[in-house]
């Protein structure tokens, strides 16, 4: 295939929020001209053992540890950065987002004019976002968000993240951050009036 009709490929390895009990870290995979990139995930979400980088939203999460061993496996650190893949094919670059007292980040990944945004965890939805093609967004609450203590950030709720996607434009939306309440909803055969439940395995393209 030519490259200038290659379509850029993103595979979810892991849906869950932390300590989830039911799916691995929320984590994705960027597939792009022979070449892979990985996006958080941890134990069980485990990407390929060919990258060219393994990018972070979180150099401080709690995860990091493992992300360190699990990146230092394949000769890479686990980074916040921007990156071209393929001489430029994909550009990713990583946009900050209010979550925690600490420096967070998301990233938009744009091939020819398209758009996916990986950003999954915030408190507050993120304007960079905007018309975006494909957002995988947090969905750690169902209808409340969660504040931390302390009140420095915390996790908007699948409804505001939904209603926030929906008024600036974003086409599809995915919740690929699920915690125990958005667990729940599913239980009982609940889904999000804007956007769909992410999926462990499932591939999406750009």
């Amino acid at each position: 295939m030519r490259r200038g009709t290659e379509r850029a490929r993103l595979r979810l390895l892991g849906v869950g929020a932390m300590n989830s009990p039911r799916f691995a870290p929320a984590g994705l995979l960027l597939r792009y001209g022979g070449r892979a990139v990985a996006f958080d995930g941890g134990p069980g979400a485990d990407p390929p053992r060919r990258l060219v980088a393994w990018l972070v939203t979180d150099e401080r999460a709690e995860l990091r540890s493992e992300l360190r061993r699990m990146a230092g496996e394949r000769g890479l650190e686990p980074r916040v950065r921007d990156l071209d893949v393929a001489r430029g094919g994909v550009r990713v670059s990583v946009h900050p987002v209010v979550h925690t007292s600490h420096p967070a980040y998301g990233y938009r990944i744009e091939r020819d004019g398209r758009v996916a945004v990986w950003a999954p965890e915030f408190w507050e939805f993120p304007g960079w976002a905007a018309g975006a093609d494909l957002m995988f967004a947090d969905a750690s609450s169902w209808t409340r968000p969660i504040r931390f203590r302390g009140g420095v950030g915390g996790h908007a709720s699948v409804r505001e993240v939904g209603e926030q996607a929906a008024r600036r434009g974003v086409r599809r939306v995915v919740y690929a951050h699920i915690g125990r309440p958005s667990i729940r909803a599913m239980d009982a055969g609940l889904a999000p009036d804007v956007g769909e439940w992410g999926r462990e395995g499932r591939s999406y393209v750009l």
